[in-house]
């Protein structure tokens, strides 16, 4: 059982952060703001995909003023990234966003800080402070020899009190890096010195191969101890694999249910079907797929039978065969070749049968 950090809680649009909210997955458009129609499909996808929160670049003004017709037109909380112009923020508050993220200290001063504290507590809009280990101010640099977990936290703890003087505590703080040890240690660090929540996240992590793997290093090694409120997954990919892999890694940890859970074993000598195969091609049936169902995938007779039984659907591969659990009951036996369309038939009908059954249950009183 992990225990929770005890944070203070912030809202961004429905979605609470932090304090005993539910862990959200996050993700960022790759589009150019100024196109309202590619950056609407794309965060539409990331809604299909389980996306909790969006955020998207806001460089120009021109991006800027295009972030109310988006907000209009998605289900998700709406996040503006702003760098160095504090009028880009202010014009992204006017336009309804339900977030931002920006350092105070590198927005022209405390006089345009406080100006747009007063806009965003008129609004109940809260803040990301975003500290990253490729942009650390220069002095820091330079007291620290390099990025370190030190200088970021000092990095995070100057932004945090240029907000805290100017009457503003609606804030959550990012350290991010693309080491995860980096970021692991600037975490645990900073999460002894204040109490707003966190958002998680290995920086440029790569591909989709090295990145998942030093995301869920990284990620994963703080939320177990309880640390973190909100996470990215940040990969050179569609948006909607980070959001995948983000929502797989607080899965494994019990920190979130629902969708689909995906298990296959790595095959060996004992296998008696094409195991890898089988696997990549029943893990791609199911993909888009957003029920709760556990489907599993096993290639021979010692782990087989148990691993199927304890999924809702779930095949055990024998010589040219298939044998199909539900529920724990063997239902039936195909032929290798078939195994897809079964387990795609059974998915489909178990989907349904719970989805009837929960029609005709009656209502708690």
């Amino acid at each position: 059982m992990i225990t929770r950090r005890k944070t203070r809680q912030i809202r961004l649009g429905g979605v609470e952060i932090g304090g005993d909210a539910p862990l959200t997955v996050q993700s960022m458009t790759k589009t150019d703001t100024r196109d309202v129609q590619a950056t609407l499909l794309e965060i539409w996808a990331l809604e299909a995909a389980g996306c909790d929160i969006v955020r998207c670049a806001v460089p120009v003004r021109e991006a800027a003023e295009k972030l109310g017709e988006i907000k209009r037109q998605i289900r998700i909380p709406l996040v503006a990234d702003i760098h160095f112009n504090y009028k880009l923020a202010l014009i992204a508050l006017e336009q309804g966003v339900d977030g931002l993220r920006l350092n105070p200290g590198n927005i022209g001063g405390k006089p345009f800080v406080q100006e747009v504290v007063n806009v965003a507590k008129e609004k109940q809009i809260p803040v990301r402070i975003g500290v990253n280990a490729g942009s650390l101010e220069k002095d820091l640099l330079a007291k620290y020899s390099g990025p370190t977990p030190e200088g970021m936290v000092e990095s995070a703890l100057r932004h945090i009190r240029i907000l805290e003087d100017c009457g503003y505590q609606a804030m959550k703080i990012s350290l991010k890096a693309s080491d995860p040890r980096m970021m692991i240690e600037a975490y645990r660090m900073l999460a002894d010195q204040v109490d707003y929540p966190f958002h998680l996240g290995v920086t440029e992590a790569g591909t989709p191969g090295v990145g998942t793997i030093k995301s869920a290093v990284g990620l994963g090694a703080l939320l177990s101890e309880g640390i973190g409120d909100t996470i990215r997954v940040s990969l050179s990919a569609d948006p909607t694999e980070e959001v995948r892999v983000g929502i797989d890694i607080l899965k494994s940890l019990g920190l979130r249910k629902g969708g689909l859970t995906f298990v296959s074993c790595p095959s060996c000598g004992r296998a008696d079907v094409d195991l890898v195969k089988l696997a990549k091609e029943v893990e791609d049936e199911f993909r888009g797929l957003n029920e709760e169902i556990h489907i599993a995938v096993m290639g021979c007779e010692v782990n087989g039978p148990g691993e199927a039984r304890a999924a809702d659907i779930g095949v055990a591969g024998g010589r040219g065969i298939g044998l199909i659990f539900k529920n724990g009951e063997v239902i039936r036996k195909v032929a290798e070749k078939d195994i897809v369309k079964a387990m795609r038939e059974e998915v489909d009908r178990f989907v349904a049968e719970r989805k009837a059954a929960r029609a005709t249950a009656p209502a708690d009183d």
